[in-house]
């Protein structure tokens, strides 16, 4: 990225992070003496943390034992506290734990019987020698594995753990709690059973033998977390040599999202996709997906940056993805900075990192203007710093603490649902905006503002409503199964 994008120096305290909530669980011996528990809430308060919750789990006359629920600013002072506590006479600190870890321990998810086994006909109808009469049946009709397995409703999430969130190339055995969590998110949001599937592999080719020799027994597969430009090899020659939904997250549930944002916030600037500037910073797999989805939208002026500056025709040092992202946008080949790009921009998209623009740079916008933010845990630009009397009208972030929140959860756990109910073979570029239309259509237009242009992941209808126009859209174009014959359910 050119040197323009970067705030200057008077901007630096303006943009520091967030702190990040960081709780913890302590379990503290406190001598039984007036005045100790009042030594401890003031230890605590001078290391920065807010107390939630104070419980006695046993009391006797030398000592008491106290659980408390601190919420520290971060990790460091934590650790702080911790140690300033068993350094404090009369009190022993006997367990302190991060509650995120807590809810990690021995993982998050697990498997569960839908049937029980308790006698010996349970086991002889689920085992043998009942189950090998259900094998057979598949062994007959291949299309019986969707009516007598789990396939019907199972997802594998595939990582090689080389783009995990903005902690990059840290591995598969660290990817495993972020793609714990992506099953997590399908099994609450979506009713699908999903499980990682954490690659030791950065290999393209071993990557895509490995998912297709796993592909028969689950009817998705989810591509999480690995980086471009591997990833769109991967997922190309998974879509063409599989008869099951393919799906790139970082990709096209970003893309989804995006279209739904923009979909609802052109209702309210009251602006065409045709007529719309569009100023794009990180041309990397979700910024070519989010641009893919926008121009079939009907948007025809993307101006693309990437850490070189504008992404145009010509241009040398571009991979792939990037030669395809330079011929299909950027029509009057803008070379300049993107500070120049964004005067008289309808739209920032930013997919990059934090701190790459400025309020100064946004307020030349063109009028009724739209900031999408999105770089994760800190935006491009921070909200609080867009000029309010400057021309942006609606702002979106990334994050959970502002408004309109761009969040894949939106879309994954629904359009899987809806894939799996169509036992759709693929994904089509139409299902994804029928997704991202009906994500859309789940904010009444009479509740639609600039605070709100996309619905929360916890209302209800948003996964229902994707779900059910992904299924009809497969149906609709005939990519979906026939039902085979019920007779031996």
């Amino acid at each position: 990225m050119t040197n323009d994008a970067r705030p200057d120096s008077a901007d630096k305290l303006a943009y520091q992070g967030p702190l990040t909530g960081y709780q913890l669980s302590l379990l503290l011996r406190i001598a039984n003496k007036p005045g100790m528990l009042g030594r401890v809430t003031t230890l605590i308060g001078r290391h920065g943390a807010d107390i939630h919750n104070i419980d006695i789990a046993l009391a006797e006359p030398d000592f008491i034992l106290r659980e408390f629920s601190i919420f520290c600013p971060d990790e460091t002072r934590a650790n702080a506290l911790v140690a300033a506590l068993g350094e404090t006479a009369g009190v022993e600190v006997q367990h302190a734990s991060d509650r995120t870890f807590q809810l990690h321990r021995h993982g998050k998810i697990e498997i569960r019987n839908k049937v029980p086994v308790t006698t010996h006909a349970d086991l002889s109808h689920v085992y043998t020698p009942g189950v090998g009469r259900v094998s057979m049946a598949i062994h007959e009709n291949p299309e019986a594995a969707w009516s007598l397995t789990v396939k019907s409703n199972t997802v594998a999430v595939v990582t090689d753990g080389t783009a995990v969130l903005g902690l990059g190339d840290i591995g598969p055995e660290a990817a495993m709690p972020v793609m714990e969590g992506k099953a997590m998110l399908f099994k609450s949001f979506g009713a699908i059973d999903a499980w990682p599937l954490c690659l030791d592999t950065k290999d393209p080719d071993e990557i895509v033998q490995i998912v297709k020799a796993v592909a028969p027994g689950f009817g998705g597969i989810l591509l999480e977390d690995i980086s471009a430009p591997r990833c769109f090899e991967i997922e190309e020659r998974l879509k063409a040599e599989l008869d099951i939904p393919v799906f790139h997250d970082d990709q096209h549930g970003t893309a989804v999202v995006v279209l739904a944002a923009l979909i609802n916030a052109l209702k309210i600037v009251k602006k065409r996709p045709e007529d719309l500037k569009i100023v794009l910073i990180g041309v990397g797999a979700s910024g070519v997906a989010c641009s893919k989805i926008m121009m079939n939208f009907g948007v025809r002026n993307i101006i693309g940056f990437d850490r070189s500056g504008a992404v145009y025709r010509g241009r040398d040092n571009l991979n792939v993805a990037k030669e395809w992202f330079a011929d299909h946008t950027n029509p009057e080949n803008f070379q300049g900075s993107m500070a120049d790009a964004l005067v008289g921009a309808d739209i920032f998209l930013g997919l990059s990192g934090p701190r790459m623009v400025t309020g100064e740079q946004v307020a030349r916008m063109n009028d009724d203007a739209i900031v999408f933010a999105l770089a994760n845990p800190e935006p491009e630009i921070r909200p609080e710093l867009i000029p309010s009397d400057g021309p942006v009208r609606v702002i979106a972030t990334g994050r959970s603490d502002y408004p309109n929140q761009v969040n894949n959860v939106l879309c994954f756990p629904g359009l899987f649902r809806g894939a799996l109910d169509a036992r759709a073979r693929n994904i089509t570029e139409e299902m994804k905006i029928a997704a991202a239309r009906a994500i859309a259509e789940a904010i009444p237009g009479d509740q639609l503002s600039e605070d709100y242009i996309l619905p929360s992941v916890f209302n209800d209808s948003v996964g229902e409503g994707v779900a059910r126009a992904v299924r009809d859209e497969a149906i609709r174009t005939g990519d979906s199964r026939e039902r085979g014959s019920r007779i031996f359910v």
